[in-house]
């Protein structure tokens, strides 16, 4: 397809509202670290999301900075089975559980277990920190799926 023939990358066409989600995720990380979330635990929930959503754009991004705030390469691997891996903490699980529910959506009952189980061990600053992070990293996933952001070869 010819760059003619593409549609025009959703961050550049309307520059305003990108520069208002680039505010929101300034203040939603600004609130998370607030909270006491580990910058890595936010990064791995980042690059779960971006998993989830099948974003290569986020995920090249997101595993980068998750290395960067101390991730390790075996927890990033062992990311799409994190319930069954001993390798996450109990905040982590929390987060990602979170994230998963934000992200997946499931049934409301099955949404709701987990958000309040998450919200019970977490405390309401951090869980609604962790949720607005959740919906602000879905809502990147989907300008950069939309706009076809390429992932470029380093």
């Amino acid at each position: 397809m010819a760059d003619t023939d593409r549609l025009p990358y959703l961050d550049r066409s309307l520059p305003e509202a990108w520069k208002a989600l680039n505010a929101l995720a300034l203040k939603v990380s600004a609130a998370a670290e607030a909270a006491g979330l580990e910058r890595e635990t936010v990064e791995l929930m980042n690059v779960r999301i971006s998993q989830l959503n099948g974003c290569s754009f986020c995920l090249d991004l997101h595993t980068r900075q998750a290395t960067e705030a101390g991730a390790t390469l075996q927890k990033l691997a062992q990311l799409p089975a994190w319930r069954d891996s001993t390798l996450f903490d109990s905040v982590e699980c929390a987060v990602l559980d979170v994230a998963e529910a934000t992200t997946t959506l499931p049934d409301p009952h099955v949404r709701g277990e987990a958000l309040t189980a998450a919200r019970s061990l977490l405390g309401d600053e951090t869980f609604a920190a962790v949720e607005w992070a959740a919906v602000t990293m879905n809502a990147f996933n989907r300008v950069s799926i939309l706009s076809e952001h390429p992932v470029r070869i380093r």
